[in-house]
């Protein structure tokens, strides 16, 4: 006899895989009109890496939902945040703006209330959509003591990291009952939100922003047993052999340390399968919406977008955590499945670089909307009809957060990835890395140091030049501008010492 968990994991599979093969179908009737405004439903994890994920080519986890989303949908295959750490990279995906343009960050500054007029949510319900939030908001808006609930028709967000605890979440604890664990709470929530938008008779946008896999590691022990005495492989890229070629100041902030303090260096496959079964459990919640959606019948109009706030290093060249621009912190799962579109179900790949940055003007575009004029995303829907063509030829990759000799700035394009390290604190070099993406997309060798590289390093050291030039020209905070010098390649390291002891002065 099968014990409990079994069973109910049997039974979770079942239903799984019924409904991926629902979905696969047109919805026999729809309570919509297709051809008026779509449904946006947008859904953002914590901390994930692309190596949770079966449609990112690993074959060790279990993601059904997700991977039968990636098939009738576009699979993003070089998406990147342009920060890789929470507050920021939310500010970037609300705004379609780079960080030095929000001004929010832990340390440099919050969202101002005049840049959250011009946020996704704030544009779609002033064009009539219903809209709602639930899980972790993520930033702050300036001078506000409570987070912006009366700008949604229905909130079920929560200040700081919020809690696997359904319960400790105020706006989410009627849920608590039938979902203990929050993931599972916020698909409840979008169930909800969808009858009553449905009712109402009125097009809507909903953000869901999970708490996994963010830590504290709190994995629904419903799904305890998803990964029982699974072993996962490791990246190719795994362990401190494999990061002794990067820049020493990459070394100096907490993902270094991390890599020993949190298991990954002699306890990889528990500490993996409690990471894996989080994210399951966001597997079941996706299920669970989607499912909702065909039954109230409006599954062919309702356009879904799954990502991530950053990624995760998971062992990687010996790191943990995210922060610094290495591909397993910066590059995250991106998934747009638009059930109107002539391509959906073909399971389509796109390879053209994409950033966090256009998610806002994205999702207006699906709506009909103008994107607020100057900002730095573009819509990346043209790349549903034609996903070979480049939207963006190249995007900054930027970190002003934790230790000042972690602090990094670059760019990548579709080929290469240029990095600078400017601190020459503790006897370190200012340090060039160069990345060749096409053929070394795990970043083991750094092609700065190989004279048959020069020319492309000529090359997106120019581009570099113009992307920091960016900084001191568009900078919202006076604090930012100290970056267009301190990552300057030619000034001196006496000049940027300056200009630390007078930002510590202040």
């Amino acid at each position: 006899m099968l014990k409990p968990h079994l069973v109910l994991i049997l039974a979770l599979s079942l239903q799984l895989n019924f409904v991926g093969f629902t979905f696969s179908q047109k919805a026999l009737s729809q309570k919509q009109n297709p051809n008026e405004k779509p449904n946006v439903i947008f859904l953002l994890t914590d901390d994930q890496s692309t190596i949770t994920m079966g449609c990112y080519g690993n074959d060790d986890v279990k993601t059904p939902n997700l991977d039968q989303l990636a098939s009738e949908g576009m699979i993003f295959d070089r998406h990147y945040v342009t920060t890789a750490i929470c507050m920021a990279s939310r500010a970037n995906i609300f705004t379609g703006l780079y960080e030095f343009r929000t001004g929010c960050n832990f340390v440099n500054g919050n969202l101002t209330r005049q840049l959250w007029e011009t946020s996704y949510p704030i544009l779609f319900k002033n064009a009539g959509y219903r809209t709602a939030f639930a899980g972790k908001f993520g930033i702050v808006i300036e001078g506000e003591k409570k987070l912006p609930s009366q700008d949604f028709d229905l909130w079920g967000g929560g200040p700081g990291q919020t809690n696997y605890a359904t319960a400790r979440n105020k706006s989410m604890a009627k849920y608590a009952k039938g979902h203990p664990h929050s993931t599972l709470s916020y698909a409840e929530f979008s169930k909800d939100f969808i009858k009553q938008s449905v009712n109402d008779n009125l097009p809507f946008c909903l953000s869901i922003s999970f708490k996994a896999s963010h830590r504290p590691v709190q994995p629904d022990s419903l799904f305890d047993a998803v990964y029982e005495g699974v072993h996962f492989s490791k990246p190719k890229n795994y362990g401190r052999e494999k990061g002794k070629h990067l820049a020493e100041q990459s070394k100096t902030g907490r993902q270094y340390t991390r890599f020993e303090e949190w298991g990954y260096s002699n306890d990889y496959d528990a500490v993996m399968r409690k990471y894996n079964q989080q994210i399951f459990g966001v597997d079941v919640a996706v299920g669970m919406i989607r499912e909702e959606l065909k039954k109230q019948g409006i599954a062919d109009n309702t356009i879904i977008i799954f990502t991530s706030d950053n990624g995760f290093l998971c062992g990687s060249h010996g790191y943990g955590s995210k922060v610094i621009p290495y591909d397993e912190s910066t590059r995250v799962p991106l998934i747009i499945f638009d059930p109107r579109h002539p391509n959906s179900g073909k399971g389509l790949r796109c390879r053209s670089l994409t950033g966090s940055i256009d998610l806002s003007p994205t999702m207006l575009h699906f709506a009909g909307l103008s994107a607020p004029e100057n900002i730095d995303g573009v819509s990346l829907v043209p790349l549903l009809q034609t996903p070979t063509k480049p939207v963006r030829e190249s995007l900054s990759l930027m970190n002003f957060w934790g230790p000042k000799t972690a602090h990094s700035f670059g760019v990548v394009t579709n080929s290469w990835k240029y990095l600078y390290w400017y601190s020459q604190e503790n006897d370190m070099s200012s340090t060039e890395e160069l990345f060749d993406m096409n053929r070394d997309a795990n970043e083991l060798t750094n092609a700065a140091l190989d004279e048959s590289n020069l020319e492309s390093l000529n090359k997106m050291r120019k581009l570099y030049d113009q992307h920091l030039y960016e900084i001191n020209e568009n900078a919202v905070r006076p604090v930012y501008r100290q970056y267009k010098d301190l990552f300057d390649r030619k000034q001196t390291w006496a000049d940027k010492k300056e200009i630390l002891e007078k930002s510590s002065r202040k």
